[in-house]
């Protein structure tokens, strides 16, 4: 299928990339531009690396693309070699927990982690399960890619988040109080949210500022808030 200029290979045992994601890549390559550090970009959960690949394809950098499934990182593999990025693009078969090096440090991270509630999953029985469920609240995944990419952050460095629904950004932005959400997009399929950690002359601000106003529950014409479960189709 296309997303964006590439061409990606996928079959029935991964996530089928969602043409909506193109958003993600297009903000990740923005934040690539200065003034950003210089070093690779880091993708979690990068199922068949379409997000990724594109980010890179617009600002090119190395990419380590991170999944569990073998399956996933097959189709990474050969889709970074068919759009010619090979050279650029280090796929590792691993846990969050275990991919990293103590010592790498990335410019920007991206995440499309498992973020539908696992009650919800049933709705959604031609995706795989592990690529969708994302436990009680839908945000046992997205913790992890958290946990995992703040101690590997440059100074200046990004994430660059998708979640199902702001109450779902808004509950991470309470979590980690290590890092300050500098803007959260609402797209056709969830939402998009920028996060850094903080500079060093900025303040904490107290809770329910204008940081995270921006952050409660998004309200279609029938004013019901939008659904976490609602993966993107």
């Amino acid at each position: 299928m296309k997303f964006g200029t590439l061409d990606i290979s996928y079959d029935e045992r991964v996530l089928r990339p969602r043409p909506w994601t193109e958003q993600q890549a297009h903000w990740a390559a923005q934040l690539l531009t200065d003034p950003a550090p210089a070093g690779p970009v880091l993708e979690l959960c990068a199922g068949a690396g379409q997000i990724g690949l594109l980010t890179i394809s617009l600002q090119p950098r190395p990419l380590v693309c991170v999944d569990r499934s073998p399956m996933a990182c097959g189709f990474a593999r050969s889709n970074a070699a068919a759009a010619g990025l090979g050279s650029l693009v280090d796929v590792r078969e691993a846990s969050l927990e275990s991919a990293l090096a103590p010592g790498e440090r990335f410019a920007l991270v991206i995440a499309d982690p498992p973020w539908v509630p696992s009650d919800r999953t049933g709705a959604f029985p031609e995706d795989p399960l592990e690529a969708i469920d994302g436990g009680l609240d839908g945000l046992d995944v997205a913790r992890a890619c958290l946990r995992t990419a703040i101690p590997h952050l440059l100074p200046g460095a990004a994430v660059l988040l998708q979640l199902g629904a702001e109450d779902q950004a808004a509950a991470l932005a309470e979590e980690f109080d290590e890092l300050v959400v500098r803007e959260t997009r609402r797209c056709e399929g969830g939402v998009l949210v920028h996060l850094t950690l903080p500079s060093p002359r900025s303040r904490p601000l107290e809770a329910g500022t204008a940081t995270h106003d921006h952050l409660a529950p998004s309200r279609g014409s029938g004013g019901r808030p939008r659904d976490p479960a609602a993966r993107p189709r």
